[in-house]
């Protein structure tokens, strides 16, 4: 029997609608677009996709390869703000890349705050 109970994106046009939860994250990366490569900074990701700043014009649906080290991920434009950039991947990725590039993050941090 379905519930009848609102849910949140019912009464909420601007509901987060993501199919997987996000995790931030703070890593160097790698946009592949075409046969051009450009360094871009990873924000957050999630099984499903990533949200990264990019000074590159990208239209919504262009396809792209997203590298940051043991990463590479084929996605899609799905979304653009400025300097910032929602990605879908075409595959999902697996619990236990998003915990690898948590840990790197968090690593990268640490190191970031011994050199201050």
């Amino acid at each position: 029997m379905a519930s009848s109970a609102p849910t949140a994106h019912d009464g909420d046009p601007f509901a987060d609608r993501r199919a997987y939860p996000r995790v931030p994250v703070a890593l160097p990366a790698f946009l592949q677009v075409q046969d051009e490569r450009h360094s871009v900074q990873l924000l957050d990701l999630s099984a499903g996709g990533a949200k990264l700043i990019s000074p590159l014009s990208l239209a919504t649906g262009t396809a792209v390869t997203l590298d940051c080290g043991t990463l590479g991920r084929v996605a899609i434009v799905r979304w653009r703000s400025g300097e910032v950039i929602g990605v879908s991947f075409e595959t999902e990725l697996e619990a236990r890349e998003i915990t690898a590039l948590i840990q790197r993050s968090e690593a990268l941090q640490k190191l970031m705050q011994t050199r201050e």
